[in-house]
Parts: structure tokens; C-alpha cells; sequence
């Protein structure tokens, strides 16, 4: 369906599942730090971007509440969803402003940034940030390694990432449903509005890998009985050879200190 009324759905939780961010923020804000502080980071002091924030200011807001020195959130398109950030004005109002019935970051806190992360002028606006943190954004895009790329170059030399990033067919009932086709069937055809990359664990840690000193992946989930099943139908291209590895369906990845390029 077009992105326009996909986005329109996500906004009033009809018929498509939002992520954790947008169902519940805090819960997202708390996983980020968690997991940050098991690689020996924080958000405290920072300046964080948040990659796909979804037009909604609850998680940037929290991540400042929680130490965050500047959050930055980034979308490719503005699609700001203007009744829950409203909602949000009686508790974080140090960080948000009313103009003309809408809730607007204070600058002095938030940057608001839409557009290509790979073009010079959205990096320029931008700057450098310190920490760049995702969830379920990775699988949906199109040029993984150019805009991985670019967010390193847009990193500290001693910054870091944390993604979270779900390897299923978001038709969840079949998660491995999608590695049965041909990339010009995919394309053609079934590949959702949303965009699904396809990447499996050991393409993310290429590229990632390519771009940082120091990466981890984590896996938070495999599904063993389920990619049994598939397996026989499944295309070479997304076969290791190793169950454990292609049954993944949901990672972790951080990444620290950036080779600069």
C-alpha cells in the first residue's frame, strides 16, 4: 500500500503493529540504556541521534530525561504524529513548546532532521553526534551499506551504535517466507511498502565490521522449528549452512569507534 496511508494506519495502531517505540517509549528508552551499559556505555552527556524515529518525540524526550546531553531524531520523510507528541507536553515540557496548538521541540534540546542521511547537506545540518541508536529500523533499508557509512562518518571517533534490527518476513506467522524468492520476484511483487532488505546476520556483520573498530552482534531470538520447516524452500543466498545462524530472527548490534573515511 502506499507509504502515505501505511504511516497513516501506524498512527492509529489500525491493522498494522507498531514497533516498541511507539507502543511503549519507555520501555524502548529503558532497553537502549540497558543495553548500552552492558557494553560499557551511556547516554549521559551525549548527543544521541535517533535513526527513524517515526514522527513521534517520546523516545528523544525520554533519552533526555535519562542524561542525554542533545537528541537528534532523524526520518527519511516529516511525518510527525502532532496528537500523541502533544500528549507528552505536560510531562516533558523543558524539552517541548506549544506553537499553534502543535508540540515543537526546544531547539536547545531537540534537532529535528528529515531527509537522505547520505546527502552532505542533511549531514551538515546534523554534525557529529556521539551515540546513534535504532530499533527495527535496519531491515527496511534499502542501501545498508551507504547509510551505514554515512551515520560512521557522522560519529565521534569514540562514539557508538546500538540497533536492534528483526530479521523476520514481517508477515510474522511465516518469518522465513520471504527468503523463498528470487530478488526480481521480491522486488516485483511481495517486497511491502516498507521495504524489507532481506540482510541475514552475517551481512550486517560485514558491513558493520567494514565501518567500526569494535562490533558486536547479539542474538535475541532464533526460530529453530520454524526455519525447519522452510528450509527446503528457502534460496541459497540466505543459507550459511549453519541453523543456528540462518534461524535468527531478531539481533543486537553495537558498534564503536568509527574508521573515518
Amino acid at each position: 500500500m502506499p507509504e502515505k496511508l501505511t504511516r497513516f494506519l501506524l498512527k492509529r495502531r489500525f491493522i498494522i503493529r507498531p514497533g516498541l517505540e511507539s507502543s511503549d517509549p519507555s520501555a524502548a528508552v529503558d532497553r537502549y540504556v540497558e543495553a548500552l551499559s552492558q557494553n560499557g556505555r551511556t547516554i549521559h552527556g551525549k548527543r544521541v541521534l535517533v535513526f527513524g524515529y517515526g514522527g513521534r518525540f517520546a523516545v528523544g524526550v525520554g533519552l533526555l530525561r535519562r542524561g542525554a546531553a542533545h537528541v537528534v531524531l532523524c526520518d527519511h520523510i516529516e511525518s510527525l504524529d502532532d496528537e500523541r507528541n502533544m500528549q507528552l507536553i505536560p510531562e516533558y515540557e523543558d524539552y517541548l513548546s506549544v506553537v499553534d496548538g502543535q508540540a515543537v521541540p526546544r531547539p536547545e534540546f531537540v534537532t529535528l532532521i528529515h531527509g537522505d542521511i547520505r546527502e552532505a547537506s542533511i549531514q551538515k545540518d546534523i554534525k557529529s553526534v556521539d551515540c546513534v541508536l535504532s530499533t527495527s529500523v535496519y531491515e527496511h533499508l534499502g542501501d545498508v551499506e551507504g547509510i551505514t557509512c554515512a551515520l560512521a562518518q557522522l560519529t565521534g571517533p569514540e562514539g557508538f551504535h546500538l540497533h536492534f534490527v528483526d530479521l523476520r518476513d514481517h508477515y510474522f506467522k511465516y518469518p522465513f517466507e520471504m527468503l523463498k524468492f528470487s530478488e526480481k520476484i521480491w522486488k516485483t511483487f511481495l517486497n511491502p511498502t516498507s521495504n524489507l532488505n532481506r540482510c541475514r546476520v552475517n551481512n550486517y556483520g560485514k558491513i558493520f565490521e567494514n565501518n567500526f573498530r569494535e562490533t558486536r552482534i547479539e542474538v535475541l531470538e532464533r526460530d529453530e522449528a520454524s526455519f525447519a520447516k522452510a528450509q527446503s524452500h528457502i534460496r541459497a543466498e540466505f543459507l550459511s549452512g549453519d541453523i543456528s545462524v540462518d534461524s535468527v530472527t531478531l539481533i543486537r548490534v553495537f558498534a564503536g569507534k568509527p574508521f573515518k573515511k
